[in-house]
């Protein structure tokens, strides 16, 4: 019996027909700086006849520390070589990391390899298989691969190996990669993930093959939604929720919605929502230490946090006169405090303090006099909707730090798993006191069975402060939808990849493809997602947040990254 590339059934000069199929390859003439593990799943996605051929040997030590010296030497030459400026950021890389290479071979953390590498596409028809090999380079290209057809090349290309790897094969064949690249390549690397007892974060964009993941199986509860305006962020906070009830019927869930737009879903759930810009709504003092369990001090300091939000205007002096006044009011009573104790304390401690009392006459006479009493509300349903719409916009941080207190307390005495939905949240990391306070309700909420998860348009904002930083790190799982940008020190802190920089500004948004397009961070994971809802979900979500996302039944296979 012959092989196949014996008989002569070359199709034209860039396919080879085999019988009734066509084979159509496509060879790598440059590799990018660097790739994700496990890309190939993107690439080459289950749904497509595609074929990987590879073919490694080892390169023997001193041979490659001879290649990696060479490389070295050679960079070195070119840095020196008159009309070089152009390229000189490329070849100091280049000096650099043949140098590191040549290191890590030294101590046996690092081998070389020669690389044999092929995508084949495979059709019924020559048309067929171009057509597959078109969508391949293309994937490829996004990663930032640089591809070639081998034209009158395809015989040596599909040819079989040589175990000795000295066969002749056409230009953009071998590759000299290290370990970690040569690990890469692995074809077989999954990056699904089925938690037990999870739910359905999302679709794979690669095969459409399910993610499920379960909060309450890690250290960390607390997730992150991250994504523009119309990225969809509502519609996936509110469908993780509906699945999270659906799986855990005990879950104890809260909102706090300074926009008001998961109010009807709660209500549609049967639970309560407190609209705090109407005063019928019920009141939830501030003071009250019992957020705290009755901890008067620790109350204080969070009073001091809330009023700071309040008041970011305030000078060294007004503040050391309201942190006084705060810790004279939870060090003397009375039990249970109202905001005009607080002004009246301030006032005995500081009668010409004629601009801070003027800030708090807004508890007393302005607009934030309702807050003024005892807790009025009774808030054991669930779930609830704490809705801030309506609600001045300079003062939102300030009821978000208090509610995000009573949340705390509210977590902390209720048995069972609790849920805690920030939205906006980038309003409590603008100053540092509230900022700090998020981060520690982070940190400490999963020894009371309970999670945060935090919404917002960016993650930017959490960059800047340290505290900010610390949220992030304690956040399990981290989903970004379309961003507007991604900076260089995002990119740096989450560990993106430039392909996965330069795809989040522009993944799809539902209102063009009916689901969002995301990626989840999830451990060292990065996976990108289609999120999209059943049809009960859909009809639910669609009447009580006015999202329009695709039916689970209707998601197909995307290729994305």
């Amino acid at each position: 019996m012959t092989t196949p590339v014996e008989v002569e059934a070359a199709e034209g000069p860039t396919v080879l027909r085999i019988g009734r199929r066509f084979r159509a390859p496509l060879l790598v003439r440059e590799l990018p700086s660097e790739v994700p593990f496990g890309f190939l799943e993107r690439v080459l996605p289950t749904t497509e006849p595609i074929e990987l051929n590879l073919a490694l040997h080892r390169i023997p030590s001193a041979r490659a520390l001879e290649i990696l010296e060479g490389a070295r030497a050679v960079a070195e030459a070119e840095l020196t070589a008159p009309g070089a400026a152009g390229e000189t950021a490329r070849l100091e890389v280049e000096r650099e990391s043949s140098g590191a290479l040549g290191q890590a071979l030294a101590r046996g953390t690092q081998e070389l390899w020669r690389v044999g590498a092929c995508f084949v596409a495979v059709g019924s028809s020559r048309l067929r298989a171009e057509a597959v090999r078109a969508r391949v380079a293309e994937r490829l290209s996004a990663l930032r691969f640089r591809t070639r057809i081998p034209r009158y090349g395809v015989d040596l290309t599909l040819r079989p190996p040589d175990f000795a790897g000295v066969e002749p094969r056409p230009p953009g064949y071998w590759h000299t990669l290290p370990s970690d690249a040569v690990a890469a390549l692995f074809p077989f690397g999954d990056e699904t993930v089925a938690e037990p007892g999870g739910v359905l974060v999302g679709l794979a964009l690669a095969d459409a093959s399910p993610v499920f993941l379960d909060r309450w199986a890690h250290p960390s509860h607390s997730w992150g939604i991250f994504g523009t305006t119309g990225s969809g962020k509502s519609f996936a906070a509110a469908l993780l929720v509906i699945r999270t009830r659906w799986m855990r019927p005990d879950v104890d869930v809260v909102f706090l919605d300074p926009l008001g737009e998961f109010s009807a879903l709660v209500r549609a759930l049967g639970g309560t929502v407190i609209h705090l810009a109407d005063p019928r709504s019920g009141r939830l003092n501030p003071l009250d230490p019992a957020t705290t369990g009755g901890d008067r001090r620790e109350k204080a300091a969070r009073v001091v946090t809330m009023l700071r939000a309040l008041f970011p205007s305030l000078t060294d002096a007004e503040g050391a006169i309201l942190d006084t006044a705060v810790m004279q009011l939870y060090g003397r009573g009375p039990a249970v405090p109202t905001l005009e104790d607080l002004v009246q304390e301030v006032k005995r401690e500081a009668p010409s303090a004629g601009r801070l009392r003027t800030l708090l006459e807004v508890f007393h006479t302005g607009s934030l006099r309702e807050l003024d009493g005892p807790t009025s509300v009774q808030l054991d349903a669930t779930p609830v909707a704490i809705d801030l719409s309506g609600v001045p916009e300079d003062q939102r941080a300030f009821h978000l730090v208090y509610l995000l207190d009573w949340a705390y307390g509210r977590m902390r005495e209720k048995v069972g798993p609790k849920l805690l939905v920030v939205d906006e949240a980038h309003l409590l990391v603008h100053h540092p006191p509230t900022a700090e306070f998020l981060d520690r309700v982070v940190r400490h909420v999963r020894h009371f069975n309970a999670g945060l998860l935090l919404l917002t348009q960016s993650p930017e904002d959490f960059l800047v402060l340290p505290s900010g930083r610390s949220t992030l790190r304690n956040l399990y799982a981290t989903a970004f939808l379309r961003l507007p940008e991604v900076s260089a020190g995002a990119r740096d802190f989450f560990g993106l990849t430039g392909a996965e920089a330069e795809w989040l500004p522009k993944a799809r948004l539902p209102r063009i493809t009916g689901y969002s397009e995301s990626l989840w961070r999830v451990g060292e994971l990065h996976l990108p997602l289609a999120i999209v809802a059943s049809t009960p979900e859909y009809q639910l979500l669609t009447e009580t947040l006015g999202a329009t996302p695709r039916r689970l039944g209707d998601a197909g296979r995307e290729d994305g990254l």
